[in-house]
């Protein structure tokens, strides 16, 4: 009998097309053995594992505009583009809430890959194995400037992207024999070069973190290698990758619920579209 595990890109509100997708796999009853989630793919993920559909859309779109959420003022007040403590918090516990307990104790193999600011390499936490699965997760989804590091295990860490943006080849590596990839961004996407600015920024912020601003750097040509070879298992069947069909133009901080809103229901299309050819992949 194959293992299975299903593989979920960040991107911050772009998520919104992951949600989109795994609430069709929930609805169906699609279940997988393992699950890697980077940065906002872990928040998705972690909602997938605990069995809610709907649940992260419904967090975005109705926290999207509420300053306890998502703001600048958060910066200043919590050091965070994102209000974790809110999210892990009121609205975890009592807003809307998580299914803690179906979480934890699901069979599901659930890791959250968040990156070692010392040495710039990812971080892959497992349910079970980690002794806080939560802090882990909010390290995932920590950006680089716009939120603090989070320690986990001990380790100082930030957002899993900085070093691994789409874990497939953990995955194999960990023997899954079906793999099921989705990403944030549509075919042929690759990221610009970090600019001049930027990396000054990046220098003076973690000076006494090397590694994680050579990381930093590397990243967007990091990326590309991850797209390309994605292209390759995709093309020798080894993995099925679940994309938008176009273009995505929402920022990280997308404040517009008809964009965001627009862009789940690309995910639930997308998914609902492809799903003879995922369910046959999957062999179910």
């Amino acid at each position: 009998m194959s293992k299975k595990a299903i593989v979920l890109e960040g991107g911050s509100l772009r998520c919104m097309f992951s949600a989109g997708a795994v609430d069709v796999m929930m609805e169906q009853g699609i279940s997988y053995d393992g699950l890697f989630g980077v940065s906002a793919g872990a928040l998705t993920g972690a909602n997938y594992v605990s069995g809610q559909p709907g649940r992260t859309a419904e967090v975005n779109l109705n926290f999207v505009n509420d300053k306890r959420y998502l703001g600048v003022r958060n910066l200043l007040l919590h050091r965070s583009l994102f209000n974790f403590d809110f999210l892990f918090g009121e609205i975890c516990d009592t807003l809307v809430p998580m299914d803690r307990e179906t979480f934890e104790n699901s069979a599901c193999r659930f890791t959250a890959v968040s990156t070692n600011c010392l040495t710039g390499e990812p971080v892959f936490s497992e349910k079970g194995a980690c002794t806080d699965i939560y802090a882990a997760i909010r390290a995932s989804a920590s950006l680089p400037l716009l939120a603090p590091m989070v320690q986990v295990e001990g380790v100082p860490c930030l957002d899993g992207g900085v070093s691994l943006s789409i874990p497939y080849m953990r995955a194999l590596e960990e023997g899954y024999d079906k793999v099921v990839v989705v990403t944030t961004r549509e075919h042929g996407f690759r990221k610009e070069r970090v600019s001049r600015p930027v990396a000054r920024m990046y220098a003076r912020a973690y000076r006494k973190y090397p590694r994680l601003v050579e990381a930093l750097l590397e990243a967007p040509r990091r990326y590309g290698r991850e797209l390309d070879m994605l292209d390759r298992l995709e093309a020798q069947g080894r993995l099925f990758v679940l994309r938008p069909p176009q273009p995505v133009t929402i920022s990280r901080a997308e404040k517009d619920t008809k964009k965001l809103r627009a862009l789940y229901q690309q995910g639930l299309d997308t998914c609902r579209s492809r799903l003879p050819a995922l369910l046959e992949y999957l062999g179910e």
